[in-house]
């Protein structure tokens, strides 16, 4: 789904939560967009909405280049000029693409998550069987990082927010939303306020060189470098065959020798990237969905973005915006 913004020079791209798809998220595009002066497209994941496919870490880490490269290729968007938004699961393709890419202009992640594992146990290491391993890949982002969190988050505790920000190469003033939970925080004011002052900067601001990466992005008081962001920390999965980058660069994301599983005992153990059956979201019980990777628990209350809808967003203020401005596909279209 792709909306125009008449005049807008920034686009961005929006990874949604993983209980949510395009139906549910439509009106919020149509809002963001004209309040943040933005084109914007979004997109649901393999085995999501009415794309074809099933759902798995590697499928949403394709779905975000496929969408990319619609962006560059059929929109003539040039990668300067995108901002990629993660929200919650989203944070995973975002971070993945933003981590191959040396010329994006900035990145936001609304309430992310450090890796899979690490929403249920707070391990310190990451391992061969987690995933969107987002701690990892944090630091070989080299655009200015906003993250949107709440202190009263039930689903992804704040502190994956704050992790990630503090190993961001290029750190934005963060907002920590108080009492802000998993999937409201579009309720609050200080939440879209923050988020046009931050698009209103990068629009500003000169985009990020790869001769440059070490420059800094919008000016802003509390956007200082970090030295633990430069030594980027690997991860010890060795079984995903490095990706080739967008621009064919060789890819970072490196591997170290395997390691073995914490749980010795469970030696015939299967990948969490290939369940046996797909299960239903829990916060969904009367509609069957494929989870992502067995995680579909990570985000139970992603859902409510269409309650939160109904009950109107930004204080009530809505703009019209015509139909003719918004570009709906599916894959069987050849868009």
């Amino acid at each position: 789904m792709y909306v125009r913004q008449p005049g807008a020079r920034l686009t961005l791209l929006y990874s949604h939560g993983n209980a949510a798809d395009l139906g549910q998220m439509y009106e919020l595009f149509v809002e963001l967009s004209a309040h943040l002066n933005v084109n914007l497209m979004g997109y649901d994941y393999s085995g999501y909405g009415q794309s074809s496919g099933k759902p798995s870490e590697q499928n949403t880490y394709a779905d975000i280049e496929a969408v990319y490269r619609c962006l560059i290729e059929t929109y003539g968007v040039s990668e300067e000029d995108i901002i990629l938004y993660g929200q919650s699961v989203g944070s995973g393709p975002t971070l993945d693409l933003a981590s191959r890419l040396s010329n994006l202009r900035a990145v936001v992640l609304h309430s992310p998550i450090s890796s899979g594992i690490r929403v249920m146990y707070p391990v310190k290491h990451t391992y061969w069987f987690d995933i969107y391993k987002n701690i990892d890949k944090i630091p070989l982002v080299k655009c200015p990082v906003l993250v949107i969190h709440g202190t009263a988050d039930e689903v992804v505790d704040c502190s994956h927010g704050r992790a990630l920000w503090e190993l961001s190469k290029v750190k934005y003033e963060p907002l920590w939303v108080k009492g802000g939970n998993h999937c409201n925080l579009e309720l609050y004011p200080e939440y879209i306020k923050h988020l046009k002052r931050f698009v209103t900067a990068i629009e500003k601001s000169r985009p990020v060189k790869d001769e440059s990466p070490e420059s800094s992005g919008p000016s802003d008081p509390s956007e200082t470098g970090s030295e633990s962001a430069e030594s980027s920390r690997r991860s010890t999965d060795i079984r995903d065959k490095p990706r080739s980058s967008i621009d064919h660069r060789s890819s970072t994301d490196r591997r170290e020798k395997p390691r073995g599983s914490i749980d010795r005992r469970d030696k015939s153990r299967k990948s969490v990237d290939q369940p046996d059956k797909p299960r239903a979201s829990v916060d969904q019980p009367d509609r069957p969905r494929k989870s992502i990777d067995r995680f579909s628990f990570l985000c139970p209350l992603d859902s409510c973005n269409a309650s939160v809808l109904r009950c109107g967003r930004f204080g009530g203020m809505m703009r019209s915006v015509k139909l003719c401005n918004i570009d709906c596909f599916t894959a069987a279209s050849g868009s």
